[in-house]
């Protein structure tokens, strides 16, 4: 099965169908995060550390870093948030930025592997972005969308993916460093949207044997109770193909680790275990 290697330089992290999902921090993000923003635009870490602790405390096995706001130089700020992560938090980092130029920037200070986020099928982002990831030796997750936009069909999502594929290793990228991302719909705006992204998840499984990676809760976006509906897909996702999903894991990081265990990829139910402890230890205080 396919496995995908990440480092911070100190600590690898490896990726595959056979092994526990490594969920993917999504919460160094200003989008809707008005005193993160802030902090950025005023070039001030506290927060991004913060954010980094809180995601690692509750099982994150890698860390999504986006600055990406109003008022804010992704050039400079970027690479001094990863730098600020690194301190604080011994795990591979994955650079969420669509910049060529603050992407260049933030893998010149990256001591190890990191994952990009993302290329897509369109014209322009793989010529921009593929080329980096092959000079910097990266991995890079891979956008089922192209210039059309985010196919309605999963035949339609496989083939972007086949397409993202060809294209990096025409350019000597290797296949295990390529994560899909079937792309999740809201089912608020169609209700046949999660079934059409579980079936993707398993064509480009079964056809490429890709990890995948997925923005979980956008499924629910625009309806009431957000986290059941989270909850009851993020497993779907995980058994039809997704090993390394983009979570809240505060939130959501119990159905994970459960999930897991269900499947058999916790030995001894060990990581079940652990994360009871962690969340039983940072439970509020009545």
């Amino acid at each position: 099965m396919m496995e995908t290697k990440l480092s911070n330089g100190s600590k690898t992290v490896v990726i595959g169908n056979n092994r526990p999902t490594v969920m993917i921090g999504e919460r160094i993000n200003p989008t809707g995060k008005k005193k993160l923003a802030a902090a950025l635009r005023e070039g001030r870490m506290d927060m991004v550390r913060q954010e980094a602790l809180a995601q690692v405390a509750f099982g994150a096995g890698i860390l999504d870093v986006n600055v990406v706001t109003e008022g804010v130089d992704e050039i400079d700020i970027l690479p001094r948030a990863i730098k600020a992560i690194l301190e604080v938090a011994d795990i591979p980092l994955c650079i969420d930025i669509n910049n060529p130029k603050a992407l260049a920037r933030a893998l010149a200070v990256y001591p190890g592997k990191a994952l990009v986020n993302s290329v897509s099928g369109e014209k322009k982002s793989l010529e921009e972005i593929l080329p980096l990831v092959r000079d910097y030796k990266a991995a890079v997750i891979g956008l089922t969308l192209d210039d059309n936009g985010i196919p309605k069909t999963a035949e339609k999502r496989l083939e972007i993916a086949r397409t993202i594929v060809g294209q990096a290793e025409s350019l000597g990228i290797p296949r295990e460093d390529i994560i899909i991302d079937p792309l999740a719909l809201a089912l608020g705006s169609d209700h046949m949207a999660a079934g059409i992204t579980l079936q993707a998840i398993r064509m480009i499984h079964d056809e490429l044997g890709l990890n995948q990676t997925l923005g979980a809760s956008n499924i629910s976006f625009g309806l009431p109770d957000r986290m059941a509906v989270n909850k009851a897909f993020l497993p779907l996702a995980i058994c039809a193909g997704v090993t390394c999903p983009t979570v809240d894991p505060a939130k959501v990081g119990s159905t994970v680790f459960a999930t897991d265990l269900i499947l058999g990829r916790d030995r001894f139910s060990m990581n079940y275990i652990k994360d009871y402890r962690r969340r039983e230890k940072n439970k509020p205080q009545m």
